[in-house]
C-alpha cells in the first residue's frame, strides 16, 4: 500500500533568518514550495519508505518580516530570482528527500535518509509528527537545513552586510484522509 500526496494537501514552507552588520536592514523571509509530491510505502501496517520530491522552480516568497520598509511585489520577485540562481534550478530541477530507515517514535515516526539539494545529497534525519484525527492523519515536521553544506552561497548584499543566513527552516504539514488505514 502506497501514500501519496502533494500541496493540494498541505504546505511545505522555508523560513529564513538575517545576519551581518546590517541584519535589521534585512527581511526574514518566508516562501512557500508550491509544487511538491510525498509518498509513503507501507507493509504490514508499518512504514517502510518515504519520498518527498520538490519542483525547486516552485518558490515563491510568502512574506518578509523585519527590514527597513515591507517587502514589496517586485521586491519579492528579485527575491525569488536570485533564490533560483542560488539553487541553479534551471539545471537541478528537483530537491528531494528519500528514506528507507523509518522508526516510531512517540509522537510519530524518525525517517532518516537522504536530501539532495542542487546535486549534492546528504546524510539528513526528519521527525514526522503524526495525529490521528479519526478519518484522517495529520503529519508535520520541522528541520533545519544548512545551505552551504550543498554548495549554495547565501545571498548577500551591502558587501556583506546583510545576508541570508547559512541556516534555513523547513516545514512541512499535511493531512492524508484515508479510512481505516493506519501509520
Amino acid at each position: 500500500m502506497a501514500w501519496t500526496f502533494d500541496a493540494s494537501d498541505g504546505e511545505l514552507r522555508l523560513r529564513t533568518g538575517v545576519t551581518g552588520r546590517a541584519a535589521r536592514m534585512g527581511h526574514r523571509l518566508t516562501i512557500a514550495m508550491t509544487r511538491w509530491r510525498a509518498t509513503v510505502n507501507w507493509d504490514g501496517g508499518e512504514p517502510v519508505t518515504a519520498e518527498l520530491v520538490v519542483d525547486a522552480e516552485s518558490f515563491q516568497v510568502v512574506r518578509g518580516e523585519g527590514g527597513v520598509k515591507g517587502l514589496s511585489g517586485p521586491e519579492k520577485a528579485v527575491v525569488r530570482s536570485n533564490a533560483l540562481k542560488s539553487l541553479s534550478a534551471n539545471r537541478f530541477r528537483e530537491i528531494r528527500f528519500s528514506s528507507d530507515a523509518i522508526d516510531k517514535t512517540d509522537d510519530g515516526y524518525r525517517l532518516s535518509g537522504t536530501l539532495q539539494i542542487r546535486g549534492v545529497s546528504q546524510d539528513h534525519v526528519i521527525d514526522l509528527r503524526t495525529d490521528d484525527l479519526g478519518d484522517s492523519w495529520r503529519m508535520s515536521a520541522e528541520s533545519a537545513v544548512r545551505q552551504s553544506d550543498y554548495g549554495i552561497k547565501p545571498f548577500s548584499l551591502l558587501m556583506g552586510s546583510v545576508q541570508v543566513a547559512d541556516e534555513v527552516t523547513v516545514s512541512f504539514s499535511a493531512v492524508y484522509g484515508c479510512e481505516s488505514e493506519s501509520p
